[in-house]
């Protein structure tokens, strides 16, 4: 077994999807699967279980997984731990981002490398689908994340930045013709949910499960990341709520961003796990408290 199969076998147990698998690691649909029936072969059964609907894992597929991911990862920790200290970088802070507005975040990068040189400092995506997992699991040392988290083994340090929400709609949707829209929209059209459970008190923080006069927001098909939360809001199925930053970060042909005039700010903070906090972590969120809280307009 190659190192990038196993890479591609790790990669498609996250997304689940042949196609997303393939353009994450800039590879055909063909050439994963390709690569898991090799696997399949290889070990003498089915890995997933594949139909023209879904793609999920086998017990088999699920097994592999648990033993294959400590292993896979620790091997790329090993490798870039070595060529960090060929650099001179002794340690590495690690930060998930649930928002895409890193590059507005970039003063706070540039002031933690300006005094820190001796650290490195690695920013990644995290999905709002398990959250707290890559924390939990010690894949990174700071989630940024919408506010409140109240996990018990979390602390939550300083606001790195607020902003409105907007409200993504179809282009042409019947509320385009308004120059704002109040929450109580979402009572009638409908929100998306995430694949996987998320603590109730942080789904509602983003999108409440109730309008200001007490109607409830329903929760329409499922999703798993972002691409298919716009693929449903742009069919006019659904509408949802985001945060500002989206509308340059995000902006797509199919898709109209609303002010929503009477929602709370979106405020996004640092959250680490209790019992790992280290130097990095305290040097990082101090670096947050000096420059002060980034306001999205």
């Amino acid at each position: 077994m190659e190192l990038r199969d196993i890479q591609i076998f790790l990669t498609l147990v996250e997304e689940l999807h042949f196609g997303r698998t393939a353009t994450r690691l800039y590879i055909t649909p063909a050439r994963v699967s390709q690569v898991i029936k090799k696997l399949e072969r290889l070990i003498g059964g089915e890995l997933f279980e594949r139909t023209s609907r879904a793609v999920r894992l086998t017990r088999l597929g699920e097994q592999l997984r648990n033993d294959l991911h400590p292993i896979y990862h620790g091997l790329k920790e090993s490798m870039e731990r070595a060529r960090l200290a060929a650099q001179g970088i002794t340690q590495v802070l690690r930060i998930g981002m649930i928002p895409s507005n890193a590059h507005d975040l970039r003063p706070f990068w540039d002031t933690f490398r300006c005094r820190h040189p001796h650290w490195g400092l690695r920013i990644r995506h995290n999905s709002f689908v398990d959250p707290f997992g890559g924390l939990r699991k010690a894949e990174i040392d700071i989630l940024i994340a919408w506010l409140p988290v109240e996990e018990p083994d979390m602390t939550v340090g300083p606001v790195i930045c607020t902003e409105p929400k907007v409200l993504a709609v179809a282009t042409g949707h019947e509320l385009t013709d308004q120059g704002s829209v109040s929450l109580e929209a979402l009572a009638d059209f409908g929100v998306l949910a995430s694949v996987m459970p998320v603590p109730d008190y942080w789904e509602n923080a983003f999108v409440p499960f109730h309008t200001p006069s007490g109607r409830p927001i329903e929760r329409l098909p499922i999703i798993t990341n972002l691409d298919e939360l716009y693929t449903i809001v742009g069919t006019g199925e659904a509408v949802n709520s985001l945060g500002n930053h989206v509308t340059r970060y995000h902006a797509r042909p199919g898709i109209t961003y609303l002010p929503i005039h009477d929602a709370p700010l979106l405020r996004w903070g640092l959250i680490w796990r209790s019992d790992a906090e280290t130097d990095l972590i305290r040097a990082f969120a101090q670096v947050v408290r000096d420059l002060g809280t980034f306001q999205e307009s």
